[in-house]
């Protein structure tokens, strides 16, 4: 993983007004992964945008750690069955077509 992909979780805490303890509660439940370089923990930017939903979850609907995670994997399962609607809609107009 190159370095310059990640963000210092400190930074980060910093520009959007937030404890460095909320990004330590992501981690704990497995929500967020922090990678620690010389003592300093750092965020893939690849995670930024769901960190930033996470982080207006909490602080602007004070959702806790626990309904973060429920909403998380709600919204997961809605995407994967959102792909499997599309694929199956794509199925049923090639057997229209076809014809």
């Amino acid at each position: 993983m190159a370095n310059e992909n990640l963000i210092p979780a400190q930074e980060f805490c910093i520009h959007h007004n937030i404890e460095i303890s909320f990004i330590d509660s992501l981690q704990e439940y497995g929500l967020l992964q922090v990678h620690t370089m010389e003592g300093a923990g750092y965020i893939d930017e690849e995670q930024l945008e769901e960190l930033e939903k996470m982080v207006r979850l909490h602080y602007d609907l004070n959702i806790n750690m626990e309904g973060i995670d429920a909403i998380r994997h709600l919204l997961q399962h809605m995407h994967s069955l959102q792909h499997d609607l599309v694929a199956l809609r794509n199925r049923l107009r090639l057997y229209e077509t076809g014809d």
